[in-house]
């Protein structure tokens, strides 16, 4: 089975692009997208100037750009591609699709709107106003979005629906506030862990492990990627109340490879730095990259 889709993003974008109503708009999206090498983001002063010449509102423009977003899906086990778009406080639209792994259980799925809010995140943004996606979000999702400093006034929007709040889809909800937590997903957090290197990847896992969000089992996790162009990328652990839709450090980091419109199979070399208390990802990591590519995984406990 291929690991990902063998179509190139490039070709994907342009294929959906043809399907928008107004041909302009997409001609313009594509010249933005190929400028930026196929990133899946939009900055503030882009969505402000589409939005004021094709006079739509940001709304509008978000749920049009579903069907671009869901390029950038994997998805080698359902074959359904979800797009999403996280819009930051500061006005820029994160994409995300869903990324899925053969070979691998299940649950190292990465869902779409997981892709897109960890893509957000993972570029620096403090808060997600908005959650824009092509079908209503499922429990599992509901219940990661809860997690986040946004949650109580995030705005769900689906193609043809009146938007809602979260807690309209996650009514009476049970999350971190059940368990006193107070820094919540998206706050800044510094798990004050050390490691002695000089390495730039080592010292981006580190960084990543001390971003990391993980106040139930104080297990922080980080991994950095590096692609044969030497660029890294990180991804940080993102714990959730219940359990089981939280997002390991090693599906961020690729995640962020590909919604940043690189291919995963130009990896050479990943690194982990945990802090593990009652639970560790350094099997289920080692387990992933083997099924990727033959890229072994570098652990450092600290």
């Amino acid at each position: 089975m291929s690991h990902t889709n063998e179509e190139h993003i490039s070709d994907r974008l342009q294929n959906a692009l043809k399907e928008l109503q107004n041909p302009a708009l997409a001609q313009d999206l594509w010249h933005i997208f190929r400028e930026q090498h196929f990133d899946g983001f939009l900055p503030e002063f882009v969505v402000s100037h589409l939005c004021k010449k094709y006079q739509m509102s940001s709304e509008d423009l978000a749920l049009t750009l579903l069907s671009i977003a869901a390029c950038y899906a994997n998805p080698t086990i359902s074959h359904f591609s979800v797009g999403a778009v996280a819009k930051g406080e500061s006005g820029n639209f994160y994409f995300g699709a869903n990324q899925e792994f053969c070979d691998n259980p299940i649950a190292q799925t990465i869902h779409a709107e997981q892709s897109s809010i960890s893509h957000a995140w993972m570029r620096g943004e403090k808060s997600v106003t908005d959650v824009f996606v092509n079908y209503t979000p499922c429990g599992h999702c509901r219940q990661f979005m809860n997690e986040l400093n946004s949650a109580s006034h995030l705005k769900i929007h689906l193609p043809n629906q009146p938007i809602q709040n979260l807690y309209h889809y996650l009514p009476n909800a049970f999350g971190p506030k059940d368990l006193k937590i107070t820094n919540l997903l998206m706050d800044r957090e510094d798990n004050g862990l050390n490691h002695d290197t000089k390495s730039p990847i080592i010292w981006a896992a580190l960084e990543a492990a001390n971003q990391s969000h993980a106040p139930y089992s104080k297990t922080y996790c980080g991994v950095a990627l590096q692609l044969d162009n030497q660029e890294i990328f990180k991804g940080s652990y993102a714990e959730n109340a219940a359990f089981n839709p939280s997002l390991p450090a090693l599906q961020v980091a690729l995640n962020l490879i590909i919604m940043r419109g690189y291919e995963i199979e130009n990896i050479t070399r990943a690194v982990m730095i945990e802090h593990p208390i009652s639970l560790s990802y350094r099997r289920s990591g080692k387990n992933l990259l083997n099924y990727l590519g033959n890229v072994e995984l570098e652990y450092i406990e600290v």
